[in-house]
């Protein structure tokens, strides 16, 4: 049996799609000022405080 494709890994998760990630490249900027535009609740991937 393969092994399965989602094997989440909070770190890995934050370094591709985090905030900071994202103002790191033009194209990343866009998609924050999209969101923004769009009202999303939240911009990019957040750490869950529990």
């Amino acid at each position: 049996m393969p092994k399965r494709t989602w094997n989440p890994k909070k770190k890995k998760r934050m370094r591709k799609h985090g905030f900071l990630k994202r103002l790191m490249s033009l194209g990343g900027k866009a998609i924050l000022k999209r969101r923004r535009a769009k009202g999303r609740k939240s911009l990019a991937v957040a750490k869950k405080i529990k």
